[in-house]
């Protein structure tokens, strides 16, 4: 499986970096070098973290339990929900008989990534859900999105993240209002572009007010994956960058933190 690994993250390091005419470990050293940007879209995980607001949901909380001073040695412990901060939905969260995070296949995690940005539409509408009509423009500009791509929805929301209230935007009912996928967008991805994933930078990949979360089921019932809270997509191209996924291995778990980052080529 290492081996496996190594091999498969040759080949995309070199798509990404270079032109290679054979496999070769220096596109590894191409990244370490500093040739290729690589930049990082998880936010640290700390108190002020977002999670979803609901009654058996807590805040991410940190203690140290021994100190160079008096151990000789600097160690903590953490608590945290599953989907806190920048995680994933494994397909099991939402469906029954589908994959949890530990058994989540390796090559699903790594591929091209489509950035399509929304934020001028969210910006007059939070409860804005991205259409089938936004992705056929998406791809007017930058080419038909290719299989096995990890879709990122850009929604402008990530300018709130210091602001856990803003972020969920609840109004005096309590129901969230913030942008997300429609449900024939979600198809559309699964469907008809063959996807790894989807990913967002809000809570959820449903927006705000849903009621019966169709995103959810129909990525999960799909057997793919969810990104939520996803840091720094604006930084990103529309297409040509690889996205490599990290999520904490919990056996049996619906998701988990995830270090997600993104490989681009030189300028």
């Amino acid at each position: 499986m290492i081996k496996r690994l190594a091999y498969l993250l040759t080949i995309i390091l070199i798509s990404s970096c270079h032109s290679y005419t054979a496999i070769s470990s220096t596109s590894f050293e191409d990244v370490a070098n500093g040739n290729c940007t690589v930049i990082d879209l998880t936010y640290p995980l700390n108190r002020s973290n977002a999670y979803w607001p609901a009654p058996s949901y807590a805040p991410f909380t940190y203690k140290t339990v021994a100190t160079l001073k008096d151990d000789g040695v600097f160690s903590g412990a953490y608590s945290t929900p599953e989907h806190l901060g920048t995680h994933i939905d494994a397909p099991n969260h939402f469906e029954e008989n589908q994959s949890s995070v530990d058994e989540l296949r390796l090559e699903t995690l790594i591929g091209p990534a489509a950035v399509i940005d929304i934020s001028d539409k969210v910006e007059n509408n939070p409860d804005y859900e991205l259409t089938v009509s936004d992705i056929v423009d998406w791809e007017k500009a930058n080419g038909r999105i290719k299989k096995r791509s990890i879709i990122l929805l850009n929604t402008g929301w990530w300018r709130r993240w210091d602001d856990y209230e803003k972020y969920k935007n609840a109004d005096d009912t309590n129901k969230l209002h913030f942008p997300g996928y429609s449900a024939e967008a979600a198809g559309f991805l699964v469907e008809k572009r063959f996807s790894n994933g989807i990913g967002i930078d809000t809570l959820s990949a449903d927006y705000g007010i849903s009621t019966d979360f169709a995103v959810h089921h129909i990525i999960n019932s799909a057997g793919k994956y969810i990104l939520e809270n996803v840091a720094n997509l604006y930084k990103l191209p529309p297409a040509g960058a690889t996205l490599i996924i990290a999520p904490i291995k919990i056996e049996g778990g619906s998701g988990g933190q995830a270090r997600i980052w993104a490989v681009l080529p030189p300028p």
